[in-house]
């Protein structure tokens, strides 16, 4: 009896792999689509409108709105107010990655290759104040900087020095202000960079110290390139979450106080838009920010891409 095989054409092989890989793609569209319809919802569809209210005039109270063209954006870079704002800013971004970077990169180094015992102790504590909203931390470090009666104007009083109200002062409310966010996040940070340095390969630090190394050349030489990743994140992180979150501060303790010391641009367009209802104003400085963290987010992966390490 002859056995006869009736192999598939090619062809048929072919259409049939296209249907298959169509029937899947078509299948995670569809799981895709509650979570595209919500982003376009709430997050691109209110970009587009901000960024149509940025060549408009209107106050949110008139229905009426005014087609003004640029105006907005050219009034905004002329506004020594925004211009204040902006150098603010800096300054906030330039504590707060001292605070926020730097800081927790020393003491995640001191806790995984110094501190040997109580470490989940440690941890624990540091990470612990990230579960306190920023409202709570800004009631605290209030009473903290109270200068009648807080800790830190007890202490200067018997050192005999007189008491300052940093939350009053021009030169001290952006350190004091930033402060307040850093000490809620820092743990936060600390365990981000924590787990990068865990992931360095024991093998590399062992022969870095057979070969003498000492501590500084193994965090210099070893352990902070190949945490690069690991800092690229956090550092962005602390700029555009940080700044956000030093909103809330700034509206319980100083509303942008001492005469606009403590306004960054996020604050600011919170004031131009519901102080002073100037929607399309706040709307083009919305904007502007909105392409200052774009253009952040792409500057890391520039850097991502040429210089950063990734352990293979």
């Amino acid at each position: 009896m002859e056995i006869v095989y009736h192999d598939r054409p090619v062809n048929q092989i072919k259409i049939l792999g296209r249907e298959r890989q169509m029937k899947i793609h078509l299948t995670a569209l569809a799981f895709l689509l509650p979570s595209l319809f919500f982003l376009v919802l709430f997050i691109y569809w209110p970009l587009v409108q901000t960024f149509s209210l940025g060549f408009l005039s209107w106050n949110m109270v008139s229905p009426n709105k005014e087609w003004v063209g640029i105006d907005n954006y050219t009034i905004l870079l002329q506004s020594p107010e925004f211009g204040r704002a902006a150098w603010n800013t800096l300054k906030y971004v330039l504590i707060l990655l001292i605070l926020n970077l730097v800081l927790p990169y020393f003491s995640a180094f001191a806790l995984s290759y110094g501190i040997k015992r109580f470490q989940e102790f440690y941890r624990s504590l540091l990470f612990f104040f990230f579960f306190l909203s920023m409202a709570v931390a800004s009631m605290i470090f209030l009473w903290i900087y109270n200068h009648l009666g807080g800790p830190i104007g007890e202490v200067l009083k018997q050192l005999g020095t007189h008491p300052i109200d940093v939350l009053r002062s021009s030169d001290w409310v952006i350190p004091a202000v930033a402060t307040i966010a850093a000490w809620r996040t820092f743990g936060q940070h600390f365990i981000l960079i924590l787990s990068g340095m865990l992931n360095v390969p024991k093998e590399l630090i062992e022969a870095a110290q057979l070969d003498g190394m000492g501590k500084m050349g193994i965090f210099c030489q070893v352990v902070f390139p190949l945490c690069s990743p690991t800092t690229l994140y956090v550092g962005t992180l602390t700029v555009v979450m940080g700044l956000q979150s030093i909103f809330v501060p700034i509206q319980m303790l100083t509303n942008g106080g001492p005469d606009q010391g403590s306004t960054n641009l996020i604050y600011y367009v919170y004031q131009t838009a519901f102080q002073f209802f100037h929607t399309g104003r706040a709307a083009a400085c919305a904007i502007i920010l909105t392409l200052v963290f774009a253009g952040l987010i792409a500057l890391q992966n520039a850097i991502a891409e040429k210089m950063v390490h990734y352990e293979n």
